[in-house]
């Protein structure tokens, strides 16, 4: 009697929801040793609409980011750098972020993590928006004033681009005569451009940077 049970255990092994039961009821402890699943094991990064920045984009005075800490929800924070270049950040404090990447910020703020407060963390940091950066422009335009960068191109502009922001060329603009004062380290510097070659030759041009102020000239005839 004691082997008739056999042949039945041995048909039993081949019935396809006998085997597929086996299977499941052991899944729960196969998955601890199979390839994690990182979809739930990492929270997403759904800190608001980041924009769109360049390739090396460097950060500046007043750039709004976003810092998150993988798997630390309690750390996940938004600011926007101090005057001096700095964001305040959960356990850190102040951390001087302007001047680097976001890159290079991230690895900033992991490694400060990982000194005093985390094993191996993993951060991430985003642009959220830019400082606001403008430009000047003055004379034979349409429309002189102050203007804003566009978020696409937040260190600067073709100069040809900057005067159609500005209404185009006056009726009695001198393309010809335009300068264009950059403040610097060691003080002003001023430029002397001519855009009507520029638009002959159909290529190339000045390119304007945050702070410039572009004065178009009048035509003496």
């Amino acid at each position: 009697m004691k082997g008739s049970g056999l042949p039945i255990a041995f048909a039993l092994a081949f019935v396809p929801g006998f085997a597929l039961g086996q299977i499941t009821s052991g899944g729960a402890g196969t998955q601890t040793t199979g390839a994690p699943n990182t979809s739930a094991a990492r929270p997403g990064f759904s800190m608001g609409s980041a924009a769109s920045a360049p390739a090396g984009y460097v950060l500046s005075a007043n750039d709004y980011v976003g810092v998150e800490v993988f798997g630390e929800d309690d750390l996940r924070t938004s600011g926007r750098l101090n005057p001096e270049g700095n964001v305040s950040v959960p356990l850190l404090g102040s951390v001087h972020l302007a001047g680097l990447t976001l890159t290079q910020a991230a690895s900033r703020l992991t490694e400060l993590y990982g000194r005093d407060y985390l094993v191996n963390p993993k951060v991430n940091v985003m642009l959220l928006g830019y400082a606001k950066r403008r430009f000047s422009i003055l004379g034979q335009v349409g429309r002189p004033g102050n203007y804003e960068m566009p978020e696409s191109s937040p260190g600067g502009i073709d100069l040809l681009e900057a005067i159609a922001l500005a209404g185009g060329y006056t009726r009695i603009a001198a393309p010809e005569r335009i300068t264009v004062r950059r403040q610097a380290a060691n003080g002003d510097q001023i430029f002397k451009v001519n855009a009507k070659k520029f638009n002959k030759t159909g290529g190339g041009s000045f390119r304007v940077e945050p702070g410039d102020t572009i004065t178009v000239g009048e035509s003496i005839f």
